[in-house]
């Protein structure tokens, strides 16, 4: 048993990278976990529309955030906002309402606000505004049956967490088919020597690059039609903005998902490897992408590895289209992000591919190939002496 003990240790010091993942993941988990798992949400960003903008922007306390007035402006600007993602709360101001500063409703010359309109779609945001603004009510000095503005939530009235889930988790799925299954497939096939006969064969690596990804492409196609259509049918998400736009930003995340995948394959030696690095990459990817935690809960010392994932990019898309009918110009964003990853990593993977289908040869290699052409010389000039003995034997046996 103690001879077992020693083998298994000595396998498990050979294997630098499972030994690295032991010791390493959990503290990395720890940590990232430790300033990302909060759903406290510290600061609101607000818009204020209305004749008494610039004052109630003035009067609004902590955790509101102003990021934008505009005095001409009214319910429908305060709409637009909403549905580009520029805030998750608008104040509209003119009319009887909450006063937002020491003054009376109704008092001429004090600020009211007469609607307030909630983004639903952000979810622990939109409760943290319905929060904030009960404290704002309680604290205000106005006598109770002064008029209070109607709150509005937009987009997902009852705040359903169905309504936001489903969109994130379509990514998810996308993620785990382009990485996993991805890295899998092409590690299979170098383990089983197929890859190899690849490279004796006329193909370029941008051909055998794309052969592979199509077909998974094909089938996260398909698992994405699944998902939408079950989270429609059976959990009533709605669909409220164009296909087209989906479909694009799909597009994109998946070729940087399946670049993702295949860049994992060209680094990894056996299966165990492709998934344990496939795992490095995607758990990041739902912990930190705003799918369950908010991004503006998350610390800054962290935060900035969200703007690293695609699948942050994609959240913003899908739940951008599909809850808010968002269009193509105000998510031009994401998509320029997307596409930026999209291009490096999949440039990334052929590189790797090429290297791998047509190596070139090392210092180490052209001395061996040396040694051995020497040698074969060496032996090609030994070669005629053999025969000497039996030709002169015969010249003997011939007449003169």
């Amino acid at each position: 048993m103690w001879a077992m003990i020693v083998k298994e240790f000595r396998q498990l010091r050979r294997d630098r990278r499972t030994l690295a993942m032991m010791v390493a993941m959990p503290v990395i988990l720890l940590v990232v976990l430790g300033y990302a798992a909060s759903f406290d949400v510290s600061s609101i960003p607000v818009a204020v529309a209305g004749p008494d903008a610039a004052a109630v922007a003035r009067s609004l306390p902590t955790p509101f955030r102003v990021v934008k007035t505009d005095t001409a402006a009214g319910r429908g600007w305060a709409a637009t906002e909403l549905r580009d993602g520029h805030a998750a709360a608008v104040l509209v101001t003119g009319g009887a309402g909450l006063a937002s500063a020491s003054g009376t409703p109704g008092v001429s010359g004090a600020p009211v606000v007469s609607a307030v309109l909630v983004d639903g779609s952000q979810l622990f945001t939109a409760q943290a505004t319905l929060t904030a603004l009960s404290k704002l009510r309680a604290a205000s000095s106005s006598p109770s049956s002064a008029p209070r503005p109607p709150v509005t939530i937009l987009y997902n009235p009852a705040l359903k967490t169905s309504y936001v889930m489903i969109p994130g988790l379509a990514g998810v799925v996308l993620v785990f088919i382009g990485t996993i299954i991805t890295s899998l497939g092409v590690v299979r096939e170098r383990q089983s020597g197929t890859l190899e006969q690849l490279a004796v064969m006329p193909l370029r690596p941008r051909d055998v690059f794309l052969g592979k990804i199509v077909p998974y492409f094909v089938v996260a196609a398909v698992d994405l039609a699944i998902v939408l259509g079950v989270g429609i049918a059976l959990f009533g998400v709605p669909f409220r903005g164009s296909v087209l736009v989906f479909g694009l930003g799909a597009l994109l995340f998946l070729f940087v998902t399946l670049g993702i995948g295949v860049l994992i394959s060209t680094v990894s030696q056996n299966q165990g490897q492709a998934i344990q690095l496939a795992v490095m990459t995607m758990l990041p990817q739902v912990l930190l992408s705003g799918l369950i935690f908010p991004l503006a809960s998350i610390a800054a010392g962290v935060r900035w590895i969200a703007y690293l994932l695609p699948l942050t990019y994609f959240n913003e898309i899908s739940r951008g289209v599909m809850l808010r009918a968002e269009p193509l110009g105000p998510l031009w964003q994401p998509f320029a992000f997307l596409a930026l990853l999209g291009l490096v990593v999949v440039t990334l993977a052929i590189l790797r591919f090429r290297a791998y289908l047509a190596p070139a040869p090392s210092r180490g290699g052209l001395r061996r190939q040396h040694r051995r052409g020497q040698a074969g010389g060496n032996a090609s000039r030994a070669l005629p002496d053999a025969p000497t003995q039996p030709v002169a034997a015969q010249g003997q046996g011939q007449p003169a």
